[in-house]
């Protein structure tokens, strides 16, 4: 049975977690990162397969060459994102990015490792249909569970994180670099740190926005250029954060 607490607390932790850039040189208390790690170990995995391992990064000159590899991949998505209409660019793309990145910066990286072999636990099934996301999709549910219970372990000690997606462009040499086997992967990185300022509110669609009964309600259905507009007003509001570097 599940342990009855303040829901408000819980709500609480759950609005405070932020996607932090900037990061203080200070380091994180002895024993937080287990605590997080601990967080994310109680992710739900389909069959409970429990894909997920962790390695703590915290020597400079390793995070170092972590930033040299994601630098390299920002280039190349740098030349992809520059092709979209301005108003839709990730701001962080809007110019050649020249910032030291948060792997960089915190004190801390976790970098999330995945073994696809443990989807076999789950009814074989769903690998071969298209259905709650298509082959492959719940192993990549799982790993997305743990990252983001490990988010919100951090913001439950006053931590900040990123959630920094890993790339083919670039995941074999993040594997060579850590000494990775090569039947596992590397989705994820996580720099963790304590907030270099405060990042700002991030907004989310009203609850009746998002909320049906019964049956899907049409009157709430966006077309095309309120979808298109939804989205000008997401890269706004983030280029406001962005301005004021968090």
């Amino acid at each position: 049975m599940a342990t009855k607490m303040d829901f408000d607390s819980f709500l609480a932790v759950v609005r405070s977690r932020r996607s932090c850039r900037a990061f203080k040189p200070d380091p994180i208390p002895e024993g937080y990162v287990e605590k997080i790690i601990e967080t994310a170990r109680w992710a739900m995995s389909g069959a409970n397969g429990q894909p997920w391992e962790f390695i703590i990064v915290k020597d400079q000159a390793m995070k170092d060459r972590i930033a040299e590899l994601f630098i390299g991949n920002r280039e190349r998505v740098y030349n992809i994102e520059r092709t979209r209409v301005e108003d839709l660019r990730m701001p962080a793309y809007r110019d050649r990015p020249d910032t030291r990145p948060a792997l960089q910066t915190a004190p801390v990286v976790i970098v999330i490792v995945g073994d696809r072999r443990t989807v076999q636990a789950s009814v074989l099934y769903s690998n071969f249909v298209f259905g709650e996301g298509g082959p492959g999709a719940v192993y990549q549910k799982n790993m997305a569970n743990a990252t983001h219970l490990l988010q919100l372990g951090a913001a439950a000690l006053g931590l900040g994180a990123q959630w920094c997606s890993v790339n083919s462009s670039w995941e074999d040499s993040l594997k060579r670099l850590l000494d990775v086997p090569e039947e596992l992967q590397i989705p994820t990185l996580i720099p963790v740190g304590y907030p270099d300022g405060k990042p700002a509110p991030p907004f989310r669609r009203k609850l009746k926005e998002v909320l049906h009964y019964g049956k899907y309600d049409r009157s709430r259905y966006r077309s095309g250029e309120e979808i298109f507009e939804f989205i000008k007003e997401l890269r706004r509001r983030t280029r406001e954060a962005y301005a004021r570097g968090i």
